[in-house]
């Protein structure tokens, strides 16, 4: 600079109009305003933070865009969730002071005050619309972390778990599903729905044990309060569907662990799993009457119907053939006996379960996400830590991709309901998960089927019917038991020791 020459200043926009232009597009590319006014370092330190973070923003999104089930794993834990509201809420605070001080120094000093107020109205409606995307990640963040503090609240401790081995070595984890029957009609919650899961980890496979709600003396563990006040050999004379309802009326006497989160839940977990013989590992609740919602909220489930179902007081009938369910229809898909039974209806409850985890993907459970997790909070309950969630996410991603479900409902001619061999249900499942393993041994390795050996044990059936098949017609039931069919229908009924694939049975 020459001796007496005065040091170049920056001049400010010929108008108000153009300094408004260059604060819209300090909103675009936040410091190009600073660099127009000669703040180089400011706008030179904005404008590398700004292509920093948008390259870091994009790489991100391409990363877990390519893997829907990582993006799926960080959304159901807690500590993410409140990380990405931090984030958004800072970053649009910092984005909003840039937009902001980029009009200040760029406005013209002498513009009118109608020019100061307009283009003012004009930067808080830009600031306004710059805070609705971080407002709606924010909101999602809270709605998540709140419904999975609400519904895995009772496992925020946890029991120990390592990321590398969630399931702890073990084959298999055990669920049991359990589908609540109430509403403002009816008194308290009766199990109407009741379902083991036994799932292989490193496979996929399921095997699915539908129990009648009409199961008579349930055996109760040695010990239990329940055991005490329903003594053998008389013991428990209501059916199995109301064991729920007769813990929840008195949980501090009878629940075997009256702190836990739903006491009955806990109780029902642990008389199921002493009376079957599969050590349950967690259990998972939902309120039949608010099942509809989560069904709407991944935008329906598509089944196949093989005869019409009639539902209801006004004569709806869900008509035969490959249909899209919402949600009161999948509901009542899975809970009519109209011109049916208990067993046609747990072979829909199974198929349900199939259609479900097949059909709810990613995308449209994070389309729905606001809906579905309403409808989580609403109505399940469960016992699963929030720790586990991440490798359960897995494990349904397993199951969904590679996994054969297969189901073995405990029906008619297997057991007698009223007097159920409580030793003979442990051997038909332990028989049907035996199966189940054997196969996977025997599974082609090169795409060849391979037709698995027969059960130990396991013998022709009469009337030409081998375990597992499904019973076509009353006709071939007659010839089977020596009985009468006792329903009109007999969807979903299965004979013999083995489980029957879902695949074949819901297809």
């Amino acid at each position: 600079m020459a001796d007496g020459q005065e040091p170049r200043r920056a001049t400010y926009p010929k108008n108000t109009g153009r300094a408004l232009l260059w604060t819209i597009g300090s909103a675009v590319l936040p410091g190009i305003a600073h660099l127009r006014m000669r703040r180089w370092w400011a706008g030179g330190i904005i404008l590398a933070v700004s292509v920093l973070l948008l390259a870091t923003g994009i790489a991100g999104a391409l990363i877990l865009g390519s893997d829907m089930l990582r993006s799926a794993a960080y959304i159901v834990q807690g500590r993410w969730l409140l990380t990405a509201s931090a984030v958004a809420f800072a970053l649009t605070v910092l984005w909003m002071t840039v937009v902001v001080h980029s009009w200040a120094i760029t406005r013209p000093p002498a513009a009118g005050r109608l020019a100061r107020f307009s283009a003012g109205t004009v930067v808080l409606v830009m600031c306004v619309a710059m805070a609705v995307p971080a407002a709606a990640v924010i909101r999602t963040s809270y709605t998540a972390y709140d419904t999975l503090s609400s519904v895995f609240n009772s496992a925020l401790g946890g029991e120990p778990h390592d990321a590398a081995d969630p399931w702890a070595g073990r084959d298999r984890v055990n669920v049991l599903l359990l589908g609540g029957d109430s509403g403002s009609n009816r008194y308290g919650m009766r199990t109407d729905s009741m379902m083991v899961a036994s799932i292989d980890v490193e496979h996929g496979d399921v095997v699915l044990i539908g129990l009648p709600r009409n199961l008579e003396n349930a055996p109760f563990p040695e010990g239990s309060a329940l055991a005490e006040q329903y003594p053998a050999p008389t013991g428990f004379t209501d059916l199995l569907n109301e064991v729920y309802q007769t813990v929840a009326e008195d949980p501090g006497r009878l629940a075997i662990d009256p702190d836990a989160t739903d006491p009955a839940a806990d109780t029902l977990k642990s008389v199921i799993g002493g009376a079957t013989g599969v050590e349950l590992d967690y259990y998972a609740l939902v309120d039949m009457e608010g099942f509809e919602g989560l069904i709407d909220a991944i935008g329906g489930i598509d089944v196949h119907i093989e005869d019409p179902i009639p539902y209801g007081q006004e004569g709806g009938v869900l008509e035969a053939g490959d249909q899209h369910l919402n949600g009161n229809e999948a509901l009542w898909y899975g809970r009519s006996r109209v011109n049916s039974d208990d067993y046609a209806r747990m072979g829909r409850q199974g198929c349900l379960i199939k259609y479900v985890a097949e059909q709810a993907d990613p995308m449209s459970v994070l389309t729905g996400f606001q809906d579905l997790a309403g409808a989580t909070e609403r109505t399940l309950r469960t016992d699963i830590p929030q720790s586990k969630l991440p490798a359960f996410i897995e494990l349904a991603d397993l199951v969904g991709d590679e996994g054969e479900m297969r189901t073995l409902q405990l029906s008619p001619p297997q057991i007698d309901t009223a007097y159920p061999d409580w030793e003979e249900i442990k051997g038909l499942i332990a028989a049907a998960v035996q199966e189940q393993e054997d196969a996977q041994e025997t599974a082609p390795k090169d795409g060849l089927a391979v037709e698995p050996s027969p059960s130990p044990g396991q013998q022709p059936q009469p009337g030409g019917l081998a375990a597992g098949d499904d019973v076509a017609d009353s006709t071939e039931w007659q010839e089977y038991t020596g009985l009468p069919d006792p329903s009109p229908t007999t969807e979903g009924r299965q004979v013999g020791s083995d489980a029957g694939s879902l695949d074949a049975l819901c297809p």
